[in-house]
């Protein structure tokens, strides 16, 4: 096996399981992406997911991609911080892609 692809969830962050099978790859020293789904479902929250990511699996993560939410807390897209662009998906499922500047990655 070249890695790994852990799989979070957005509402309940690290579970026990997660922890198990995050100790089996780290014993065989597999390389390890994180990625926190189920953005979209009512009470996801990202800070809280990437906090157990610290707590319960001691590490320290990079985050690449930020979710985006409009003022009723509905998950609208991302922003990218590699490539500094918003990935943001309207009701009707058209993809907007939007420049952001170095101001609001401060105030990420």
């Amino acid at each position: 096996m070249d890695g790994a692809v852990t799989i979070i969830e957005g509402v309940a962050g690290v579970q026990a399981q997660t922890e198990t099978v995050w100790r089996q790859a780290t014993t065989y020293l597999l390389p390890n992406v994180i990625y926190v789904n189920k953005m979209d479902r009512e009470g996801a929250n990202f800070e809280h997911a990437v906090q157990t990511i610290r707590d319960r699996l001691q590490v320290k993560p990079i985050v690449v991609q930020i979710p985006i939410f409009d003022s009723n807390h509905r998950f609208r897209g991302v922003i990218d911080i590699i490539k500094k662009l918003a990935i943001q998906y309207s009701d009707d499922d058209e993809l907007g892609l939007t420049p952001v500047s170095t101001i609001r990655f401060q105030e990420c």
